[in-house]
């Protein structure tokens, strides 16, 4: 199918960006939000504006989307005004870090009704959205991944496909396995150095060069250096991850100590009321001693 008309819902931290990139491609945007404020520079960019997900998917082949959490993914698809209560045809693609029940749920209810569906997580936080370097974990039927990477080439620089529906959401749960304990470790890492004395600005260029070196070190390690705990990625969202993580690795029999852990520690930063930091505040859980 030729996709000219995109829906995109979300437009918070990374989703603005993203819609920006798909008018930037030369796609046909328009956009729905739950706050239309957080919409309106896209609206006043030229982008057009529905009230409901329902009406947004009436009117266009493709809907993307990128929410908080699994509940808002059910109800902007599932819901009494949702994407599949109108939509025929076409094209939904949730790129939400989500349930990978909850993306077999909608393969299946959007199959229904004749539509594809792709469950496409990403990774690379806000800088990616903004520079359109996200690393794109697509699953679905293949030729509906096929007739929708030119809308994952314009947000996206590494995408890849992995299988049926559900395998995008769970290659994103390795992704923020990996990161979960690396977390730690960056934060350890820097809190040690600062401990024994060193130059932590110094210590982490050095190691950032060698075998410890990693995204996170190199860009949250120095955020942290700075105490600049702005949301490239929301501690509640992280664990939200880390939640449906943990939950799917116990469906399989699994037990990751590592990422149990980490979700303790950010546990208590979001007692705390750091809900809305990002997850480079996992520094101040150091600091604290």
């Amino acid at each position: 199918m030729e996709i000219k008309k995109v829906g995109f819902i979300g437009t918070g931290v990374m989703g603005s960006s993203m819609a920006r990139h798909l008018k930037a491609a030369g796609f046909d945007v328009t956009v729905y939000n739950r706050t239309k404020a957080k919409a309106q520079p896209l609206i006043d960019e030229g982008m057009g504006w529905s009230e409901s997900p329902a009406e947004l998917a009436s009117s266009v082949d493709v809907v993307v989307s990128i929410v908080g959490y699994p509940k808002d993914v059910e109800e902007i698809y599932l819901g009494e005004k949702g994407v599949l209560s109108s939509k025929n045809g076409g094209i939904i693609i949730d790129m939400t870090t989500s349930s990978p029940r909850l993306a077999k749920k909608l393969y299946e209810e959007a199959g229904a009704k004749g539509i594809g569906s792709l469950d496409a997580p990403v990774s690379g936080g806000d800088l990616g959205a903004k520079n359109a370097t996200l690393a794109i974990m697509v699953g679905g039927d293949e030729a509906t991944f096929a007739a929708a990477k030119p809308l994952f080439e314009a947000m996206g620089k590494t995408i890849n496909y992995f299988g049926p529906a559900g395998s995008g959401q769970y290659t994103k749960m390795a992704n923020q396995i990996a990161i979960a304990s690396g977390m730690l470790g960056v934060a350890e890492s820097l809190f040690y150095a600062k401990k024994m004395g060193l130059e932590p600005e110094k210590v982490l260029s050095t190691i950032e060069t060698g075998a410890a070196g990693s995204w996170s070190l190199s860009n949250l390690g120095r955020r942290m250096l700075k105490g600049d705990y702005a949301p490239g990625f929301y501690i509640k969202h992280f664990i939200k991850d880390m939640r449906i993580a943990i939950e799917s690795a116990e469906e399989a029999g699994l037990d990751l100590p590592g990422l149990q852990k980490t979700k303790e520690l950010y546990d208590m930063l979001s007692a705390k009321g750091m809900d809305d930091d990002g997850t480079q505040a996992i520094i101040k859980w150091y600091l604290a001693q």
